[in-house]
């Protein structure tokens, strides 16, 4: 009987709050700290941030304002007065007492440069900071079940500014977002082989790609205690000089080839008579069939690897390009013959006439789904070719958390606060790839913008009936289910009495 009296009472509070007949107090939105909350303590964030304060007083809860502003990161991003904002609506425990001006002083301190004696493992571009010290901490977190660090890989973006962007971050410097005429800062991150974040870089706006390579390695194995390094970039990361340099200091690489402008490859190393050696992955419930093979030229050694389902698109895109090609010709229609794409297949007759070469479209064929790399490890052709195909993922990754790297608009005015400010989102990006982790791991896969969208629309609401308080939670949605249960978190009653919360 009081079962079926406390399930009476229950009833009758959802039948007055979906009748109206309640009248709403407040409404806060749930899931977001739900989830998050626990991913932060389980990942080592926490921590991490509780260590590093030790016994500097700060006068408020300064781990609480990082996580907030991770929080708001990982769900709108922007600027720290806007998570200021937004915190209203929200369910965060231990943030009532923040101020805006707190947030503030938490980004400050995350950038804030660490003393003379523990700056060992700078770099030419950018100073220890304590945001160091986190990402150490959680690595060390995490190192029991990650006992090496075999590949690390790196892929950077740029962020820029409205105003000066620092007293050194901002400068002018090739904008990857078209922006020349503003003050920009380069981002980068260091992603392990499994899609984990490691550690970020941040340094001034005109920094090249190519002249951050060895000091970051430098550093990185200072920091992470790496003995052995393997570089695995794309196109056009390594300069020559670069390769000289790791070769000189006896760093492993593995890196992509230009195999149509590189003459030794496309004449020499592609037509190679020595056999391939099959594999077979899968790739979304699909088969896909690679072949590589190990080529020797000029005492380097090249990796020729081949993909028979990307060597059929790219035989049928080209039959495609000609049969088009010969329509337009038999009109006599030459404006298209400018066309790059039908070009590499043309050659002239005469002064003004042209026609398909057999030739040309003979010698494309060998670069059919192929892609060839170069590399001084003693690893087998396949081997290498998986490492390689581990980058593509990884900058596939990247890719896709890119917006919660786009942190603008950024006002702050200090080096330190900006590397705050961004280091949060470095810090976002780390919940998120736990909680797809843990998702994965129950066999499951999740759209993050659902997860996000669903996890949103969690609210409890404090309304009162007859007199009396109550907080009614609304149902989850299947994507906040979901999250819920990958980050093992339970749902707080249906219904409750408010004084009990």
């Amino acid at each position: 009987m009081r079962s079926g009296a406390r399930f009476a009472a229950k009833a009758m509070v959802l039948s007055a709050a979906g009748d109206e007949a309640a009248t709403t107090i407040a409404v806060r939105r749930i899931g977001p700290a739900l989830v998050f909350e626990r991913l932060w303590q389980e990942t080592g964030c926490r921590a991490a941030i509780t260590e590093l304060t030790g016994k500097r007083k700060h006068g408020f809860a300064l781990e609480r304002a990082v996580f907030l502003t991770v929080l708001h990161r990982l769900f709108v991003s922007g600027s720290d007065r806007a998570a200021d904002r937004w915190r209203e609506d929200y369910a965060i425990a231990g943030i009532e007492t923040l101020d805006l001006h707190h947030l503030y002083r938490a980004m400050a301190w995350l950038g804030e440069e660490l003393p003379e004696k523990e700056q060992d493992g700078r770099t030419p571009f950018a100073p220890r900071c304590v945001k160091d010290g986190v990402e150490e901490r959680l690595f060390a977190h995490r190192r029991d079940l990650l006992t090496r660090l075999d590949l690390v890989f790196m892929d950077t973006t740029s962020l820029y500014f409205e105003g000066a962007g620092g007293q050194t971050l901002g400068r002018h410097g090739y904008s990857k977002d078209h922006r020349a005429d503003l003050r920009q800062m380069i981002l980068a991150v260091l992603i392990d082989g499994d899609g984990r974040p490691v550690c970020s870089e941040m340094w001034p706006g005109d920094t090249a790609d190519v002249t951050t390579l060895i000091p970051v390695i430098d550093r990185l194995r200072g920091r992470f205690n790496i003995a052995r390094v393997c570089v695995v970039a794309d196109r056009g990361m390594i300069s020559a000089e670069a390769m000289a340099e790791l070769e000189a200091r006896r760093l492993f690489y593995i890196l992509g080839v230009r195999e149509r402008t590189d003459k030794l490859v496309r004449e020499l190393a592609l037509d190679d008579p020595a056999p391939f050696m099959p594999l077979a992955l899968s790739k979304r419930g699909r088969e896909i069939d690679y072949e590589a093979k190990t080529v020797k030229l000029a005492g380097r050694r090249y990796i020729v690897c081949r993909n028979h389902q990307e060597a059929e698109k790219d035989a049928a895109d080209r039959a495609s390009i000609v049969a088009a090609l010969e329509r337009q010709l038999a009109k006599g229609d030459k404006a298209l013959v400018g066309n790059a794409g039908f070009r590499r297949y043309l050659k002239t007759i005469g002064d003004e006439r042209f026609a398909i070469d057999p030739d040309k479209i003979e010698e494309e064929k060998k670069f059919d789904g192929v892609f060839v790399l170069r590399t001084n490890t003693d690893l087998n052709p396949l081997e290498a070719m998986l490492c390689y195909k581990q980058l593509w993922m990884v900058e596939q990754t990247f890719r896709t958390a890119k917006h919660l790297l786009s942190t603008r608009p950024i006002f702050h005015k200090l080096d330190e606060t900006i590397r705050g400010h961004v280091f949060c989102s470095f810090l976002a990006l780390v919940l998120k790839k736990a909680l797809e982790d843990r998702i994965a791991a129950l066999g499951r896969t999740g759209s993050w913008p659902e997860i996000i969208a669903d996890l949103d629309s969690l609210t409890e609401t404090e309304i009162e009936h007859d007199g009396k308080r109550f907080v009614v939670r609304s149902a989850p949605r299947p994507a906040a289910s979901l999250a819920l249960r990958a980050a093992g978190v339970a749902l707080p009653p249906t219904v409750r009495d408010a004084a009990a919360s």
